[in-house]
């Protein structure tokens, strides 16, 4: 580190941030309540600093108190973990980055709590505080208790097993025929971009299960080599990459005696598989798309036979979104369900719309006898604005109540009469994590993490022409006398990243910069999630218009705040630094310097589900392709589109966005002789948990942008 570096950077906040994991630590999470409302599980470690996360539980009876169910040290007796591949890529998708027990599965009952560390198989007694081991075959992946508590399954080297819940009768359900196929488990797209981590389900009655067998024989083989290690050979991955084939996923029914029946669909019409469903209500339900991801069938599955049908349809001409909570049943046999319908997201029960376009729909948190708990955003309708919130509403036929109040973004799980209702909200760092009776507060579960050295003075609003919602923030103590300010754009502008949210932690990081003598400035612009479905598919084949509303809420605020507009940076990490890209070679008229975080540069070496989602296929559309690529020879060499400062930033061992985007990035700029700067991170994914390089990112960016910009 130099020493301008040290004069010029307080350490103090980059340093905490790393260190929490961006405040993270500490925080309770991960929240079941028992259906009977006498307890609540979660995840939570014990101070702001430590990694490791222990199981919890919150006794609701008699006296509320809270007490350790689980301690991963005393449990491993010391020892340090040690993390198969394959757990180390379930966390990867799941951008996990914590230690100790980072998930657990319940039994129907919430008595009994099953978990790994170490590849090793745990069990938790919830009323009696007391845990185990469960000697069995490991590296353990993904272990879920059955319903009736008196089994566990689970992943161990591609195989389906079971064992009783005292560690007795352990034995394979179904193991793969070869190396290239598993059961049990999520195939990458799932994981990545459907929301889908899980790939077995218990039945109901506990007797059998539904298990999705997994061949990824069909996919292309990459490989990730690490160049800081010559002697090491490079890692095997099956990537999806757009237009190439996707691994062959099929479902079965297995029982515990190991005998199976295959659950049939048109699999060549809808490969995807991206919900199953199974509860006491009724047969087992599954969602199963088309590959362009325009048509879904919701089917019912029979058990016995496994012949299939359809119970709904949905179609759209641009995408289908994928939901989470969705569709299940009601206890009264309705479908649940989320569609985009009169221009809105609404919640639909059977054939019924229960909510309108006041409402955007985020997801089904819980179905009730006579209500579900939802997430939502205000809609296009409502009455007014309300820029980055998120809030938690019962739906019923009589009507819908919102139960989260005031400014934030909040979060609820639900078991019986009990709900945990989490908020964070602007004008406070963290959250405030209430559990409700009946709607009346009974107790808070306590947060250790730590609170920011800096505050967070957000601005929320929305502006220009198409009502962009923005968040700004200015340097502390900033008088209004002292000038234009130059200008940090930091988005991440694409499809599943709303950075505009009414809550303080997220923008700590924007304040920083703003500390360092900058306007900072978020933007969510068209394809962000939260406004409406024709705002987040209005880029399709069009992702350069991420770019125009980055332009358009500049433009727009610089007549309300003191921005100077012959001074702009953008910066951003996987699409926003795709967008920050984007901007300095697309729009150099406007920014002057990019911070290109871990970018897709050529979407042709990005995965199947999400890249054809907003592009098509690109053998049957390679113009669409080209256009939205940074990498096209036109582009770069275009006299009209000068030279910009770019700093390029990515991690050698990222699985999601490989380095191949950077490397080529890097060699088209360097054969259209533009200057720029490459930072590669050695033994780094597409997350940077490590504490020293989290904290020197910002600080080398600051420095960067600084030079780029003249701000002295």
């Amino acid at each position: 580190m130099t020493s301008r570096q040290q004069t010029h950077f307080p350490l103090s906040f980059p340093r905490q941030y790393a260190r929490t994991q961006r405040f993270t630590l500490g925080a309770p999470r991960a929240f079941t309540v028992s259906p009977d409302g006498c307890r609540v599980v979660f995840l939570r470690s014990l101070s702001g600093t430590q990694r490791s996360h222990h199981l919890w539980v919150l006794d609701l009876e008699g006296e509320v108190r809270e007490r350790v169910a689980a301690d991963p040290e005393a449990l491993l007796g010391g020892a340090e973990e040690e993390l198969s591949a394959q757990e180390r890529a379930r966390r990867e998708r799941s951008r996990e980055s914590s230690a100790g027990i980072v998930g657990y599965a319940v039994d129907e009952a919430v008595e009994l709590a099953a978990f790994t560390l170490s590849g090793r198989l745990f069990a938790a007694e919830l009323r009696a505080g007391t845990a185990r081991e469960l000697p069995v075959p490991g590296p353990v992946i993904d272990p879920r208790p059955s319903p009736d508590g008196r089994h566990i399954a689970y992943v161990a080297k591609g195989v389906l097993r079971v064992t009783g819940a005292e560690g007795d009768g352990d034995r394979a359900l179904a193991e793969p025929e070869d190396g290239e196929t598993t059961y049990g488990l999520a195939e990458f797209v799932a994981a990545e971009e459907m929301d889908r981590s899980r790939g077995f389900w218990w039945a109901p009655d506990s007797d059998r299960l539904l298990v999705a067998r997994v061949d990824e024989q069909p996919v292309r083989c990459w490989w990730i080599a690490d160049p800081a290690h010559p002697d090491r050979e490079p890692e095997a991955v099956r990537y999806p990459a757009a237009g190439t084939p996707n691994a062959d996923v099929r479902l079965y029914v297995v029982d515990l005696d190991g005998e199976r029946t295959e659950v049939v669909w048109d699999r060549e019409r809808y490969p995807y598989l991206a919900r199953v469903h199974w509860s006491e209500q009724s047969a087992p339900l599954l969602l199963v798309q088309s590959r362009d991801q325009r048509v879904q069938r919701c089917l019912v599955a029979d058990p016995e036979t496994g012949a299939t049908r359809t119970v709904h349809v949905d179609e759209d001409p641009v995408w289908l979104e994928l939901m989470p909570g969705v569709p299940a049943w009601a206890p009264d046999g309705r479908l649940v369900r989320i569609a985009d319908e009169g221009g809105a997201r609404v919640l639909a029960m059977g054939d019924r719309a229960l909510t309108g376009g006041t409402l955007q729909l985020r997801a089904v948190l819980d179905v009730g006898a006579d209500d579900v708990l939802v997430s939502a955003s205000a809609g296009e309708e409502a009455a007014a604005p309300e820029t980055g919130e998120i809030h938690v509403y019962r739906v019923a036929e009589r009507g819908v109540e919102r139960i989260s109040e005031g400014a934030g973004v909040h979060s609820a799980v639900r078991g019986g009469a009990v709900t945990v209702l989490s908020s964070a909200r602007p004008d406070a760092p963290g959250a405030v994590t209430q559990v409700l009776r009946d709607g009346k507060q009974i107790a808070v579960v306590a947060s250790h993490a730590e609170k920011p050295v800096l505050s967070a003075g957000v601005r929320l609003l929305e502006t220009g022409a198409h009502r962009i919602p923005c968040a700004v923030l200015l340097p502390k103590g900033y008088e209004p006398g002292a000038g234009p300010l130059p200008v940090l754009m930091d988005p991440y502008g694409g499809p599943h990243g709303q950075r505009v949210l009414a809550a303080h932690n997220p923008h700590l990081t924007s304040q920083w910069f703003a500390d360092q003598g900058f306007a900072v400035v978020v933007a969510d612009g068209r394809g962000t999630p939260g406004r409406s479905p024709a705002w987040e598919k209005a880029i399709r084949d069009r992702l350069d218009l991420a770019l125009d509303d980055q332009v358009e809420a500049l433009q727009a605020l610089a007549e309300r705040f003191p921005l100077d507009l012959g001074r702009v940076a953008i910066r951003g990490w996987s699409f926003g630094g795709y967008l920050a890209a984007l901007a300095a070679l697309r729009r150099p008229d406007v920014f002057h310097a990019a911070v290109v975080g871990a970018p897709v540069t050529d979407f042709r070496l990005y995965d199947t589900h999400y890249t054809e989602r907003y592009l098509g296929s690109p053998q049957e559309s390679p113009e669409v392709y080209a256009a939205n690529s940074l990498i096209t020879e036109d582009g770069l060499s275009a006299p009209e589109n000068p030279a910009r400062p770019m700093m390029i930033i990515h991690g050698l061992a990222d699985d999601n966005v490989v380095v191949a985007h950077a490397l080529r990035l890097s060699s088209a700029l360097l054969a259209a002789g533009r200057p720029h700067e490459v930072l590669p991170l050695s033994g780094v994914t597409h997350m940077t948990p490590q504490e020293q390089i989290a904290e020197n990112l910002l600080l080398l960016q600051v420095d960067f942008l600084k030079r780029s910009l003249g701000v002295v």
